[in-house]
């Protein structure tokens, strides 16, 4: 019907009257099925422009309830001679399923509807590219090459007390993959080996099964890569990487199918952020929504499930629940510190109904990996100021030690022996990946090396450090942090210290975790860190925060008896990272120097702009704006920012907004 519509109306366009063929055909869904239609007329409306809102509050004439009281559009495209088989479609016999959510089964539409029609314009213009889609080894195919990659992996690995407990959990998510599709967890220590049993669920279930596909979801762009590396190896080009920080050579054929892959996620094997994936379950825009209904019959991974953002828990698990019960899906959440997402009648929590956790005894298996100790610095109540902390330091030639600010880390830094290292979000992403990778071979080669860090580092980056040290924090930063910790077991025992620095953590959600975490840590435990304490963390801290599990009233705009959703307002609140909040500042890091000045010579285009993304540095937008007026950082292109002198980004911290008006010799020179 959907397509009809908007065949009838494509028809109408090549009429001398140039018909807003998509108005008219929303109101042909109307004449032809009344209040119903509007199913129908949403997906009409919005395949150009994107779905839309239904009152006019916010959107004025791009409203839905506007636009369909123009009539005249729709006599218009009827005076043409339209095809009988195009006017005379029968009701589909497809309908929601009851119980669904209309909202969403709109969206899905859609998103059918979206990608078609980009895909008939592709095969008629540039039959070329259409060629390259598809073309991907079968999911059963993508299992003998992971089965090989693990068998060989297997007879290479060391037979460490670790090790042996890794295959375990391998076999276990493997036995697990043959029951039905749901919703499971896998609750396993950092250090477990989650990424490649994740991965052997999904694919046994994905072929037992028939899914369609399997879709990776990695919390921050910043760890993506590391996962991605080991998923080519095994799977060559049938893994599609779709994220920010994405360099691709557009004259490369292989470039351009992964890049066609990235638009409606029509590949075997999906490697996302949870920015990409659930920002695009809420969005309106047609580009962001056209690859929905390829997670329909799909297993879907969420790595790191605990660092779902809470202002966004509630929409995030109704569409996860939705998804599941309705389209097929099937949802593997990971991690080590297991959120509390049973539902909880108490304080209007519906969470996750029938999960299903693959590890028979996650407390028996913590056990048996327990490699740390954490313990308290002093009492939680009492101040560990910078100095004293440093003296803890010295005391170690290898020591990682994370803090919850930025600017917190660099302090402490600047503090510490000259050859410390520094990671934090004030540098971008190539010189993490090269700060990174230094450190990793530096503690394999045994190299004393010590780091202050953000806590970036408590997801996906596989360090180990024979001690840890951990500003005051939630619970799961806790957990996470001792995972950086004795990670091959090759101690007899790792060391963890927690500690309350002279700061606070950040104002909402972190600081009233790092309040819950004290009390819990301040309870005599003989293991602070065991899955049971989780459970009461995060139910305690999901309470806590109330209503403001959907602080945006994201729900209310996707909810309405008559078909009236607010799905573009929906999607301008749903960010999880706000860019109203932030704006970014390309710097002049290594090959960013170079590509800069490039940008000077030219206009962006897609190529030079996706190898940017990985000398960007976010900034807060009060700080930009400061910093823009002061001429430290400068507009290029239309909002498009680089620094404005050489001596803003440092080569061991990264940006240095205290720097403004520090300039080196060379920048003087006119």
């Amino acid at each position: 019907m959907i397509k009809a519509a908007h065949d009838m109306m494509d028809d109408a366009t090549n009429s001398a009257y140039k018909v807003n063929h998509s108005t008219a055909g929303a109101l042909w869904a109307i004449k032809k099925f009344g209040p119903l239609g509007r199913i129908f007329s949403y997906p009409i409306a919005g395949h150009h422009a994107g779905l839309a809102d239904w009152q006019a509050d916010e959107t004025g004439n791009a409203a839905l309830s506007v636009r369909l009281k123009e009539n005249k559009l729709l006599e218009l495209a009827t005076k043409e001679t339209i095809p009988p088989e195009i006017l005379d479609k029968t009701l589909p016999d497809e309908k929601p399923p009851k119980g669904a959510d209309p909202a969403f089964w709109i969206r899905m539409l859609f998103s059918c509807l979206v990608d078609a029609d980009f895909l008939d314009t592709e095969s008629f213009f540039e039959k070329d590219k259409a060629r390259l889609r598809g073309q991907y080894q079968n999911i059963n195919q993508l299992l003998i090459l992971f089965n090989k990659f693990m068998d060989q992996k297997t007879i290479q690995a060391k037979d460490t007390h670790v090790n042996r407990l890794r295959k375990i959990i391998l076999e276990r998510c493997v036995e697990k993959a043959q029951e039905p599709s749901g919703i499971y967890t896998l609750t396993v220590p950092t250090g477990g080996g989650k990424t490649l049993s994740s991965m052997a669920f999904a694919l046994h279930h994905a072929s037992i099964y028939n899914k369609k596909r399997i879709i990776y979801v990695i919390p921050y762009v910043s760890i993506i890569e590391q996962t991605t590396d080991q998923f080519n190896e095994i799977f060559g080009d049938a893994v599609v990487e779709h994220h920010s920080n994405l360099e691709t050579d557009e004259l490369d054929e292989s470039a351009t199918k992964m890049r066609l892959a990235c638009e409606n996620w029509d590949a075997p094997i999906i490697v996302t952020t949870a920015v990409q994936f659930f920002e695009s379950l809420f969005a309106s825009r047609t580009s962001r929504s056209r690859k929905l209904h390829n997670i329909a019959d799909a297993v879907v991974v969420l790595d790191e499930v605990q660092l779902l953002p809470p202002e966004f828990l509630k929409p995030i698990l109704r569409t996860l629940e939705e998804l599941r019960k309705y389209y097929g899906v099937t949802m593997l959440l990971s991690t080590a510190t297991q959120p509390a997402f049973i539902p909880q009648p108490s304080f209007n929590f519906d969470g996750l109904k029938d999960t299903h956790e693959i590890i028979s005894s996650p407390l028996q298996l913590h056990k048996e990996m327990k490699r740390v100790r954490v313990e308290i610095l002093k009492s939680l109540d009492e101040i560990v100021e910078w100095e004293e902390l440093i003296e803890h330091l010295k005391n170690y030639p290898t020591v990682l030690c994370i803090v919850n600010r930025r600017d917190d880390c660099r302090k402490l830094w600047q503090m510490m022996p000259e050859d410390t290292f520094h990671l934090s979000a004030l540098m971008c992403g190539a010189h993490r990946s090269q700060s990174i990778a230094e450190i990793k071979r530096r503690l394999q080669e045994g190299i004393p090396t010590r780091v202050i860090s953000t806590q970036l580092v408590e997801a996906g980056v596989d360090f180990d450090f024979p001690v840890v040290f951990r500003a005051l924090c939630g619970l799961d930063s806790v957990a996470q942090a001792a995972g950086r910790c004795n990670r091959e077991g090759l101690l007899k025992e790792g060391q963890v210290c927690v500690f309350r620095p002279p700061t606070e953590p950040p104002v909402g959600h972190l600081r009233h975790a790092a309040g819950l975490g004290k009390r819990l840590l301040e309870k005599e435990s003989l293991d602070l860190i065991a899955p049971e304490q989780f459970s009461k963390y995060f139910q305690e801290l999901y309470w806590l925060q109330g209503e403001r599990l959907d602080q945006h009233g994201i729900l209310a705009d996707l909810r309405d008896g008559e078909l009236r959703f607010s799905y573009r307002t929906a999607a301008w609140k749903f960010k999880m990272i706000d860019d109203r909040k932030q704006a970014p500042v390309i710097v002049a890091y290594g090959e960013g120097a170079e590509l800069i000045e490039e940008l000077t010579r030219r206009k962006p285009d897609r190529y030079l702009m996706r190898k940017l993304q990985r000398y960007i540095v976010n900034l807060p937008r009060y700080l930009h704006n400061k910093l823009v007026n002061e001429g430290a950082i400068r507009l290029i292109h239309e909002d498009i920012y680089i620094q404005g002198h050489s001596a803003m980004y440092d080569d061991k911290i990264g940006f240095c907004a205290d720097r403004s008006a520090v300039y080196a010799p060379d920048d003087l020179i006119v």
